[in-house]
């Protein structure tokens, strides 16, 4: 389990419009339980009112999908079992989303 890997969303009520989640919690926290994750979501792709640097988008099995980093969340690490891919090029992004949930700026 890696920094920035994207798994499938462990949550069936939700994985239609979130098919994936992409883990954001440091490697140094590796022995926790749980894993902060952000949501890669379908819906998000397409609200042209949310600035990109908040939502930006990616490509993940096909697929163009907003991150939602204001819907962060905690969850237990063993519910993340494969990785699919990784937005690890892309980590000056999800921190800048982050970032933005948190300053505003």
């Amino acid at each position: 389990m890696a920094q920035y890997d994207i798994y499938p969303n462990p949550s069936a009520r939700s994985r239609e419009q979130v098919p994936y989640v992409v883990d954001v919690q440091s490697n140094l926290l590796a022995d926790l339980r749980t894993r902060l994750v952000l949501p890669l979501s379908r819906a998000g792709a397409t609200l042209t009112q949310v600035p990109h640097r908040l939502a930006p988008t990616f490509v993940v099995e096909e697929q163009v999908l907003a991150l939602q980093p204001h819907l962060a969340a905690g969850i237990d690490a063993r519910l993340l079992r494969h990785a699919v891919s990784s937005l690890a090029d892309h980590a000056s992004e999800l921190r800048d989303a982050m970032d933005a949930v948190m300053s505003g700026v």
